[in-house]
């Protein structure tokens, strides 16, 4: 063949290849099967390998790169990724229809894009001269991860957009694996006796993490563009019309997405979605309705986390009908015995549920939840399953009572139940209960704690069964050498351990409070003695009714805090770390809360468990915008957030006229969404 000849063949290929990615994966017409795919593919690699120099960096064949890389850098966005506020009823979807139209001026049209809310993992790819040259995870919404070689082993990803695109253009979507593609990810695995892959969204979290862009891309990841970030040289003066540029460009668009003219349109759309969503072969948990007009959206602008110019609608939590096939105990951080089902296992919300929390004794027993049972579970929040209902209609007698131990399931000490208390706890201190420790090292390490990164609950479970670990200090005395002994520990694993592990000596007073697990003790108030006393010397000196003095304390958290700092174990436990170098410097307050002080002037109560986020979270937010939370219900609350399960402060609010909210209003309240 002659020079020419081989370059035209090389060419065509190119363009034939591109051209059926399009056809497959933004017009779902392809032409022809897999396999005569993979011929075209095949012969395009045979050319590049005989004739280096036709070798592209568009090229179909350089989706993969080479040897794995050694980690991902971070990378600031030059438009913020910012998040979406939720609602789960349609009477919130008319309120923001109706504020919408509040900012309306003459002769503005108002019209309304809903697409299916993909679920998946948001990133944003930049575009130069029409090349693909950066892509990133959403991260915090300010830096996300480069994740480049990954995302250039998703086919549905131009490398090189077709037609005019401008010079410079951020494509912002969703990477997602389909169902199929997860069975089969499955099947293969199951062949291999390796565990199955949990859920569609974590294995895509967990693949565009991954170093190895030869493993990303035999897990078949799709795309679909949702948004713009930064872009110089676009002329779209709607969304349809830069969806429109899209699929001329060859990039994928969310499917089944609709135009409308009023609000109630969109409600009935999504009505139906709700019937259909289950058909689809990706996870869905909702729509997304945006305003068509792009000078519209800007005049609206943006909150503090999310723009006023879009909101999620999702669906309900699912539920579905299971058999409780034991009940056990589980040990945690501070001893506390929770009963756990064991279930009939059940796919709800993308996962399979295997267990769900009872809580505590009583409320087994106010559910009458007996081994055998069937019963109705629900996801809260679409993360924590929950036992909704016992279906009692559906006994046949076999059904057994449970009966709570009179002893810690893991050390045999006795079950102690403090008087005025629902909960029962071991007897024993952490160091002569082993799953009581396990959680407490993981609890110790966790981020809102002493941030030790790579002390997860496996390592943890380790450090305890081999004797490694009897206290937390002895986290200190670890080194690199020791910790190789341990299963799936290498030498960069086992250093990098190892100086996480001393970096969090100089933590501030509040993390170590927090770390220490003190009952009563949570983020809040670890914060608030740390601001009181400064030190923990000064702490640990603190007489009982100079602890109760300090403000939104009481005298239950005194009396807990007092009596923990005079325990025989706890007053070597601290001698310990100090030996060992854990000395916190004297503790500074955060500083002034940003965004306007929303919640200047604002006590919170929280009570229950929140749908969406944890209460730490929840507790971080408000005092971020000059709220303060407190431990009791009083007339000079100002809010009360309940969540699931509430206790008797939900009662006591009611009885004072205190405001009760749930997550959703709080959300309103403080501009934020809870994703």
């Amino acid at each position: 063949m002659a020079r020419s000849d081989v370059e035209r063949e090389a060419a065509r290929l190119r363009s034939e290849i591109d051209r059926h990615n399009k056809l497959y994966y933004v017009d779902a017409a392809p032409e022809i099967s897999d396999l005569e795919f993979d011929r075209l593919m095949r012969r395009l690699e045979e050319i590049e390998a005989e004739r280096p120099d036709l070798l592209t960096p568009d090229s179909p064949t350089q989706r993969v790169g080479g040897a794995p890389i050694e980690g991902f850098r971070e990378v600031r966005h030059a438009v913020p990724m910012l998040s979406i506020e939720n609602t789960y009823n349609y009477g919130e979807v008319r309120e923001w229809d109706a504020r919408i139209r509040k900012s309306l001026a003459p002769g503005d049209v108002l019209r309304y894009v809903v697409e299916l809310k993909v679920d998946g993992v948001a990133v944003g790819l930049r575009y130069e001269a029409g090349r693909f040259v950066l892509g990133a995870t959403r991260g915090d919404g300010e830096r996300g991860d480069d994740v480049t070689a990954n995302l250039r082993t998703v086919r549905a990803i131009p490398l090189q957009l077709a037609g005019h695109p401008p010079e410079l253009v951020e494509i912002r979507g969703e990477v997602f694996m389909t169902n199929a593609e997860l069975a089969r990810l499955n099947d293969l695995r199951r062949r291999r006796g390796e565990p199955p892959l949990a859920n569609p969204r974590n294995t895509t979290a967990g693949t565009l993490k991954m170093l190895d862009s030869k493993v990303v891309a035999a897990r078949r990841l799709r795309f679909v563009a949702h948004g713009l970030g930064e872009q110089r040289g676009l002329n779209a003066t709607t969304y349809v019309e830069t969806l429109a540029m899209f699929k001329s460009w060859g990039v994928p668009t969310t499917p089944h997405g609709a135009v409308y003219d009023t609000i109630e349109e969109v409600i009935e759309h999504a009505r139906q979605w709700d019937s259909r969503r289950d058909a689809l072969d990706f996870q869905t948990d909702g729509l997304v309705v945006k305003v068509d007009d792009l000078a519209l959206r800007e005049r609206l602008g943006v909150r503090t986390k999310s723009p006023r110019w879009v909101i999620a609608y999702k669906y309900e939590a699912e539920q579905a009908l299971s058999r409780v096939l034991n009940i056990i105990i589980q040990v945690g951080k501070t001893g506390k015995l929770t009963p756990v089902a064991e279930l009939d296992p059940v796919p709800l919300a993308g996962t399979t549920v295997r267990r769900a929390t009872l809580h505590n004794a009583d409320e087994v027993a106010r559910k009458d939840l007996r081994i055998g049972d069937v019963v109705l579970v629900r996801k809260a929040g679409e993360i924590i399953p929950q036992v909704v209902r016992v279906e009692t209609s559906a006994r046949d007698g076999s059904e057994r009572v449970f009966e709570f131990p009179a002893t810690c399931p893991s050390c045999g000490a006795p079950a102690r139940q403090v008087e005025g208390e629902v909960d029962r706890h071991c007897s024993n201190p952490p160091s002569r209960c082993p799953d009581q420790l396990k959680e407490w090292i993981r609890w110790f390490a966790h981020r809102d704690a002493m941030d030790i990164e790579g002390l997860g609950e496996k390592l943890a479970g380790q450090l305890v069964d081999e004797g490694l670990v009897h206290t937390v200090a002895d986290l200190y005395r670890l080194d690199a050498e020791t910790l190789l002994g341990l299963d799936r520990m290498g030498q960069k694993s086992a250093a990098s351990l190892v100086e996480a592990i001393a970096a969090s000596k100089s933590r501030p007073l509040d993390r170590l409070l927090t770390g220490l697990t003190i009952r009563h003790v949570g983020i809040r108030n670890a914060e608030i003695l740390a601001t009181r006393f400064g030190t923990l010397e000064a702490l640990r000196a603190a007489d009982l009714d100079t602890l109760a003095a300090v403000p939104e304390v009481g005298p239950v958290v005194a009396a807990g805090v007092h009596a923990y700092f005079r325990e025989p174990e706890i007053v070597a436990l601290l001698d310990d770390l100090h030996a060992l170098g854990v000395r916190p410097p004297r503790y500074e307050p955060p500083a002034a809360p940003v965004g306007g002080a929303l919640f200047a002037g604002k006590t919170f109560v929280l009570t229950g468990t929140l749908p969406k986020r944890s209460r730490a979270d929840a507790e971080t937010v408000i005092k971020r915008l000059g709220g303060k939370t407190s431990s009791s219900v009083s007339k000079s609350t100002s809010f009360v957030l309940a969540g699931e399960e509430p206790g008797g402060k939900l009662e006591k609010a009611r009885a004072l006229g205190v405001p009760i909210i749930d997550e959703s209003e709080f959300e309103r309240m403080a501009l934020l969404d809870a994703t």
